[in-house]
């Protein structure tokens, strides 16, 4: 080898090309997307999320969590020992799963946690409208959308109703192949000559979002006819294919109008999600940001045994809209859960976060050669090059982001290096290009160490998101070392 070479083999660094994880078994990494693909399908909201977590917890021996259970006038149960699997569901939109590790909780836990909301069209409160005998639904949209991206595609209704009584109603409409769908509609191009001048974000306003719900009228009874004959004169229906909108809803769910007010309801893509390319290596799916990240530690955390730090997996809700509310991570629902925990376990809180470290697992921007002007490729995530460390978000000068230190780095990367883990590390795109965040900053307010790692995404927050097989397994295998 001449002196060059040597040179540039110990000064220089390659991440390793694509698929060179020899350890990585093609079979593990298809049935992992296979399983994938159900869950997508089954989660495209965070409450169908938790539902379908809720489906394996008793499965995995994990008992709900509640401080009162081990501390009162007397205590009820022992303190959680090694191995023992906890959970806690916030509000339905939210989850916290926890296994107990071998060592003291003052010596740190070892966090990842991920969002399961996605861009969306949440329903307005007064969502049912008439125009020109069309039935709308009327829509305002959630998180950071492409609004031209939403039109023309086939869409369903996903949802709760809170009725008067109390009761709670579920709401899936379009996701059964005998299903109806509903639909945006978008001009023709033989009359499409102003819009074609306008900027491709004004092509398509945020309130010409409205669904097609119906177009029939309602058609009343002849008997109804003749008693509305006598009583108004006019035997006319105002609105009547809204009318005959709220009948169909009011037969299958039995709601009306006035519940509709207190609900939880929004359009989503109906497509089911698939592979994508002959080779079949990419996944194609609505809500990848960021249920594919929720995906792997959801996996890795189920499969947690007597880890050697306690491990705590979190779900949130909101991160596409700031994190706010109750569900979201700038609320104390994780540094309650800890707190509780602390108590019940004898350990310091404090001491107990400034000794944690943590995952914020988020997608990244892979790099796209279609647009490859709003990237610095050097910098850039690739598809099928593994899961993605980022060590900063944020705008422009790193603004709303977390920066995590070098210490942390070369920690979380020791561990993937150990474990034969294949990754890669990356910006969210070139400086000036514009920026985004995650839920990094929130969880550094509570003293707690906290890197991004995630999966690269093309085509993010579209309707269909495009990620790699191998990169959702490789962070699957990444937080699995992370809590080993």
């Amino acid at each position: 080898m001449s002196n060059v070479k040597k040179l540039q083999k110990e000064l220089t660094w390659k991440f390793p090309a694509a698929f060179s994880n020899k350890k990585i078994s093609e079979k593990a990494v298809n049935a992992f997307s296979a399983e994938y693909r159900n869950y997508l399908d089954k989660c495209k909201t965070e409450r169908e999320f938790v539902a379908y977590a809720a489906n394996f917890l008793n499965k995995h021996d994990y008992q709900e969590f509640r401080k009162a259970d081990y501390i009162g006038t007397t205590v009820k149960k022992n303190a959680p020992a090694p191995g023992d699997k906890l959970f806690f569901v916030n509000r339905n939109k939210a989850l916290i799963m926890c296994t107990i590790g071998k060592r003291p909780l003052n010596e740190g836990l070892r966090i990842t946690v991920s969002h399961v909301d996605s861009p969306r069209l949440d329903l307005k409160p007064f969502p049912v409208s008439e125009k020109n005998e069309i039935a709308y639904l009327k829509t305002h949209y959630y998180g950071g959308i492409r609004k031209y991206q939403w039109v023309t595609i086939p869409l369903a209704l996903h949802g709760v109703v809170a009725r008067d009584d109390g009761t709670m109603v579920t709401v899936n409409i379009g996701e059964d192949p005998e299903d109806p769908v509903f639909y945006i509609t978008d001009l023709l191009p033989h009359l499409a000559q102003v819009q074609n001048e306008l900027k491709l974000k004004d092509g398509i306003k945020g309130e010409t979002l409205q669904a097609i719900g119906a177009t029939l009228p309602y058609r009343a009874e002849k008997e109804d006819s003749k008693k509305d004959d006598k009583k108004d004169g006019d035997d006319t229906i105002k609105d009547a294919v809204k009318l005959n909108l709220l009948r169909l809803l009011n037969e299958k769910y039995g709601f009306t109008e006035k519940d509709l007010l207190t609900a939880e309801l929004s359009l989503v893509p109906a497509q089911q999600a698939r592979e994508v390319g002959l080779d079949r290596s990419l996944i194609g799916s609505y809500g990848q940001d960021d249920r594919v990240c929720a995906f792997g530690a959801f996996m890795a955390e189920l499969e947690a045994k007597r880890p050697e730090y306690t491990t705590l997996t979190v779900f949130a809700d909101k991160e596409e809209i700031g994190s706010y509310g109750p569900t979201g991570m700038s609320s104390d629902f994780m540094l309650n859960f800890i707190e509780d925990l602390a108590e019940v376990c004898q350990g310091d809180v404090n001491t107990i976060l400034r000794a944690s470290n943590a995952l914020s697992t988020d997608v990244g921007a892979a790099f796209d050669p279609n647009f490859a002007s709003v990237y610095d490729e050097s910098n850039s995530c690739k598809i099928n090059h593994g899961c993605v460390l980022t060590k900063y978000t944020g705008a422009r000068g790193k603004s709303g982001s977390n920066d995590a230190s070098a210490e942390l780095l070369s920690l979380v990367t020791r561990i993937f290096n150990k474990n034969s883990v294949t990754w890669q590390i990356g910006e969210l795109g070139a400086v000036d290009a514009g920026g985004g965040g995650t839920v990094a900053l929130y969880i550094a307010r509570f003293d707690i160490s906290v890197v991004d790692l995630g999966v690269p995404i093309l085509a993010m927050h579209s309707p269909f998101e495009l990620a790699a097989k191998y990169d959702i397994y490789s962070l699957y295998q990444a937080v699995q070392a992370f809590y080993k």
